[in-house]
């Protein structure tokens, strides 16, 4: 008897463990249920779509060539990008000098990897991105340290849209926060100002924003004062990321629990640090997916400076396609481009995940 109850205790599943998954065979997990049949069937038609496509952007393709006329046998025309490739990455600078926009590209690539690890987060690293930045302006405006001087309106290319992305999040996210504490203020003029700073900016869209800073700023400024074209997109850039961003952060603030900064006071810590250590840090880890989507959004805005003369990477492959010795490649440009955004974007957004999921772990411990 104690055998036979022994092997029926041992039959019975622990709950502890998890539940045992039963493998499906690959025709199972393709047309199991209606659910999946009809999936299937619709993927396979998709894909047989696209085969069109592939043999426009593969097979068909002209790879390399050293006649333009080539390309207009009808596939696409990736020789044209080749050709063209530093002129839509660095723009008209002088292309003697580009390796200085390749150095500023790659001082960019360097201090993200190295910020990537909350580890290193704090003033040290905020004092390292500011010298940084320092250096690569001087890089690309040139005039000091024996480098040539170039103005502004050479500036072009992916540089500039790395640069208007990065400097815009960077000098907005402290105006968002002071915005957001504002709101939740209960001082009135502080709360109403905010409000009004908010709404407006929100409720107006960045091509407007940057039409005015490019148009109407000039004209409101005293006689003899003049502001550079890229640092008045750089400023409406700016306002249009501090805007959205401090409603981001002002939810963020909505789920941190009011009786944590009450106990902040009991214990003697001052508002402002209560709000420093306790609140923001809390706030900003429950809106790390609202900030990515903010900080994709802002990449993906800065295609829209063209409109107010500023060339970017965009610019320069709309002009780089109009080359009248090739057969007008705007679709080859433009997926170039668009590729070029999708890797930063994603990239964005892989490193959003992998944070999010690095903070529900240490809150789990």
């Amino acid at each position: 008897m104690s055998t036979l109850n022994m092997d029926a205790v041992g039959a019975l599943p622990n709950p502890s463990l998890p539940p045992r998954r039963t493998r499906k065979s690959f025709v199972q997990l393709l047309f199991g249920d209606l659910v999946s049949a009809c999936l299937t069937v619709a993927v396979g038609a998709l894909l047989l779509s696209m085969v069109p496509v592939l043999n426009w952007a593969v097979f068909d393709a002209i790879w390399t060539t050293n006649d333009p006329a080539a390309c207009s046998q009808g596939g696409a025309c990736w020789a044209f990008i080749v050709a063209k490739f530093r002129f839509i990455i660095f723009g008209t600078y002088p292309p003697d000098e580009q390796w200085r926009p390749l150095l500023v590209m790659g001082i960019i690539l360097a201090m993200i990897l190295g910020s990537l690890s909350p580890r290193l987060w704090g003033a040290r690293l905020i004092y390292l991105w500011v010298f940084a930045v320092v250096v690569m302006l001087v890089l690309m405006a040139g005039g000091v340290f024996g480098l040539e001087p170039v103005s502004t309106s050479k500036w072009g290319g992916l540089p500039i849209t790395l640069l208007l992305a990065l400097l815009s999040l960077g000098l907005g996210f402290p105006f968002a926060i002071f915005l957001a504490l504002g709101r939740r203020s209960n001082l009135p003029i502080a709360r109403m100002l905010s409000v009004l700073t908010i709404e407006l900016v929100r409720g107006l869209p960045l091509v407007g924003l940057l039409f005015v800073a490019s148009i109407l700023l000039p004209l409101l400024l005293p006689a003899g004062w003049s502001i550079d074209k890229l640092g008045r997109t750089l400023a409406a850039l700016t306002i249009f990321a501090a805007a959205y961003l401090a409603e981001v952060i002002r939810g963020g603030l909505q789920g941190v629990p009011s009786g944590q900064v009450e106990a902040a006071k009991a214990l003697g810590i001052p508002g402002w640090k209560a709000v420093a250590h306790i609140v923001l840090p809390q706030a900003l880890q429950k809106v790390i997916p609202p900030l990515t989507n903010t900080a994709i959004v802002m990449v993906k805005n800065t295609s829209l400076v063209l409109i107010v003369g500023v060339f970017d990477m965009l610019s320069a492959s709309r002009v780089a396609a109009t080359d009248p010795m090739w057969p007008a490649p705007f679709v080859e440009s433009y997926v170039f481009v668009a590729l070029i955004y999708f890797v930063i974007c994603f990239g964005i957004s892989h490193y959003a995940r992998w944070l999010e999921s690095r903070v529900q772990a240490r809150s789990y411990r």
